[in-house]
């Protein structure tokens, strides 16, 4: 049986893109993502093409329930998780504060830190039991950093922050490792950056600063990262990490 990887979030971005080197290095992994079906199933045959194991899914993470039953089908149906990539994103986009509707604001929580909190009161029990496990949580600059326009974003993100903080002090001492990843920084990613911007926008920004230019940060290099992260000796595990293109100034710096 081969080890499951839950990927949360696998979107033509980073999320995607982690569940693929995952799958390359022996994982089954669970592709879980809210729309698109016919990419998901793509995604997922690109995968068995090139020799892995994958399952897809399609779900509602703001929906009750809808989390919890996942992963207890994965684990009876497929496997033991023995990492989760919590890939969620909660961008609404710059919204002054009477423009941030109460609905939209709590959106933006469900997303960021309810659902990882769902998942983790799920999946950190059983890798408890197992004594070991790994939760590997994108994160964003409005996690360490408020700005105007950002009111739900911000708070949502600090509080997923504060929650992976917790979730380390409790679940570290019993082997499961939580890595909070703060990409800060653009992402050379379609379904994210390229749906803010517009395709227009998009190419014209990868054309002046990505590509060659090695100015937006790669799906692929994150994935590198991902999976180094999982693989630390526990005697040396990284809690937190920020990533960013060789050209960006730091969160602190901008």
């Amino acid at each position: 049986m081969k080890p499951v990887c839950l990927v949360v979030g696998a979107g033509a971005g980073i999320g995607g893109t982690v569940g693929r080197r995952f799958a390359a290095e022996g994982y089954h992994v669970v592709l879980c993502r809210r729309s698109n079906a016919e990419g998901l199933d793509t995604l997922v045959a690109d995968i068995k093409a090139e020799g892995g194991e994958a399952s897809g899914c399609l779900l509602n993470a703001a929906e009750d329930h809808v989390l919890e039953d996942m992963i207890n089908a994965t684990e009876a149906g497929i496997g033991p998780i023995e990492v989760v990539v919590f890939n969620l994103g909660a961008q609404i986009g710059d919204r002054t504060l009477q423009q941030t509707s109460h609905k939209a604001f709590e959106l933006c929580w469900r997303l960021a830190t309810l659902s990882l909190f769902r998942v983790a009161s799920t999946v950190c029990p059983l890798m408890a039991k197992r004594g070991k496990g790994t939760l590997l949580i994108t994160s964003a600059t409005a996690a360490v950093r408020g700005n105007s326009g950002q009111h739900a974003h911000a708070a949502a993100m600090g509080g997923r922050r504060m929650l992976c903080q917790s979730l380390s002090a409790e679940f570290g001492p019993k082997g499961i490792h939580v890595a909070h990843i703060l990409l800060d920084g653009a992402v050379d990613a379609p379904d994210t950056l390229g749906k803010m911007l517009g395709p227009e926008r998009f190419q014209a920004l990868r054309e002046s600063r990505g590509m060659e230019h090695d100015g937006l940060m790669l799906p692929a290099k994150i994935a590198d990262t991902y999976l180094h992260l999982s693989q630390q000796h526990r005697s040396t595990w990284t809690h937190e990490m920020d990533l960013r293109s060789f050209t960006d100034l730091p969160w602190w710096n901008s």
